[in-house]
């Protein structure tokens, strides 16, 4: 049995929550998942029932202590952002499922506030869309709920629901990276704002008290986690990765290569300007005091790997992919704009489509295969670029995690395309990573932020021999993104 402290990190994402048991060398000794049910009603709906979140995250942490075989001091909480939950204060069961972040069905009322949308922006940082949490809680309370009385609601993100129901309703608090993504929060006073619960009519007494990320949360009692556990960590999902990677000085970044990417640039205790396409949001500074950082998403990352091996056959694996790539001396002047959903950030152009373009008769499945890596490559730097013109901090280093980092040549990749170290840490859980580590910072567990990050592991990839081609190559990508938006408006 260890006599390593440690801290039980849980992770409720999208489609499953995951726990790990983190001792304070970094090592994970142990972990556990649970799947979530997906339900989709309606066409654009997408719902979770809540309950069901609660029993498989008590499920997965059970089995994630039982299976570490030592004691933990703290627990922390990350969790999918911008999906909601109303509950009744006097039972703690939820009254409706959860509305979820990719959830559409408030697109009219969204469409109906473009009159505001300067003002919310102004006041939250994020641009008026269904992705955000007010308009959810507003069709619930308006809609199915409209006939409860107000003073008997609770309301929250994911992570209020989980430390209500951990704490039997003796908290109901979330954390200011959360509260920043409800489009209810002002991100300059750092409080709920008033005439937005307004606009919105939600009730302010609902809402949780907002807290920093590294701190008191209250304790999981023991009849739940089979011993009474301190929470005292409590991120959103993208703003604990940012932390689990050690970015909490101005001018860091991390970035998410998954089904999409997410851009994170921390951009310290001033709120900076962000650019179009940016998204000014709370992150963590590295005591879990509330910072500023700008967020950014690019809409097809991995998912165009995923639509060579489905879609065209072209390849079988995505591992597939980095072998293809490496298999010639270049693109052979072909580059892939992967607009399969519209373009996201920076440049937001919904109705752009996937583009190819350079094609010749000696281009193969190995250069669309390197075209599609590179894609990955120059969208991040466009993002960063728009980043750091809006922040005003040098940028020095680019720390990444998701599953495509597993992709060495990209990694290199994009080293070469910024100019500047690519670090890959060598637990790509980041998310669960950077919950450990602000609740054990609070728990004492590490004295400081610098201690925590010292027991992670990174693999830094230095721009190379290839760096002054890849990075005048930028100018030929930046043809084919103008090429696919000049399409998109249907120039002639």
């Amino acid at each position: 049995m260890s006599a390593q402290r440690a801290v039980l990190a849980i992770d409720e994402g999208t489609t499953g929550v995951t726990c790990l048991v983190v001792a304070q060398d970094g090592r994970v000794l142990s972990r556990a998942y649970r799947e979530i049910t997906q339900h989709f009603p309606q066409p654009g709906w997408v719902e979770h029932d809540a309950e069901e979140i609660f029993a498989h995250t008590v499920d997965a942490a059970r089995e994630a202590l039982d299976a570490a075989g030592t004691p933990v001091e703290a627990l922390g909480i990350t969790n999918q952002r911008e999906t909601v939950v109303v509950w009744e204060r006097s039972t703690g069961k939820a009254l409706h499922r959860a509305i979820v972040w990719q959830d559409r069905r408030t697109a009219s009322r969204c469409a109906e506030l473009s009159g505001e949308a300067v003002a919310i922006r102004a006041r939250t940082g994020l641009v008026t869309d269904p992705y955000f949490s007010a308009t959810k809680l507003e069709w619930l309370l308006r809609g199915p709920l409209a006939n409860h009385p107000r003073a008997s609601l609770a309301a929250g993100t994911i992570d209020s629901w989980l430390i209500w129901k951990l704490t039997d309703g003796a908290v109901h608090a979330t954390d200011h990276s959360n509260a920043s993504r409800t489009m209810l929060y002002d991100i300059d006073r750092g409080d709920w704002s008033d005439e937005l619960c307004d606009l919105f009519h939600v009730p302010r007494e609902a809402l949780p008290e907002v807290r920093a990320s590294s701190g008191d949360f209250g304790v999981a009692s023991a009849k739940h986690l089979g011993r009474a556990i301190p929470i005292r960590g409590v991120a959103g999902d993208q703003q604990a990765a940012l932390f689990g990677q050690g970015c909490w000085t101005p001018g860091l970044a991390k970035n998410t290569y998954g089904t999409g990417a997410f851009l994170l640039l921390n951009a310290g205790p001033n709120r900076p300007k962000a650019g179009a396409g940016l998204l000014t949001t709370i992150a963590c500074g590295a005591r879990g005091e509330p910072v500023f950082a700008l967020e950014a998403s690019i809409f097809i990352a991995g998912a165009a790997i995923q639509w060579l091996r489905d879609g065209l056959g072209i390849v079988k694996t995505a591992a597939e992919s980095e072998v293809l790539a490496r298999s010639v001396a270049s693109n052979a002047g072909v580059y892939f704009v992967p607009a399969l959903v519209g373009l996201g950030a920076p440049w937001w152009e919904p109705e752009a489509r996937g583009t190819i373009v350079g094609l010749t008769r000696g281009s193969t499945r190995a250069h669309i295969a390197r075209a599609a890596l590179e894609a990955m490559a120059y969208s991040t730097a466009d993002v960063i670029d728009a980043m750091v013109q809006g922040a005003g901090h040098s940028f020095d280093r680019l720390r990444v995690d998701g599953g495509a980092t597993a992709n060495s040549w990209l990694m290199q990749f994009q080293a070469d395309v910024l100019g500047v170290p690519v670090e890959r840490p060598a637990i790509i859980e980041t998310t669960a990573l950077g919950a450990a580590g602000l609740a054990g910072i609070a728990a004492g567990v590490w004295p400081d932020a610098d201690r925590f990050l010292a027991a992670q592991h990174f693999t830094a990839f230095a721009p190379g021999a290839g760096s002054p081609t890849a990075r005048s190559q930028r100018a030929e990508w930046g043809r084919a993104v103008r090429a696919t938006l000049h399409w998109a408006k249907g120039g002639a």
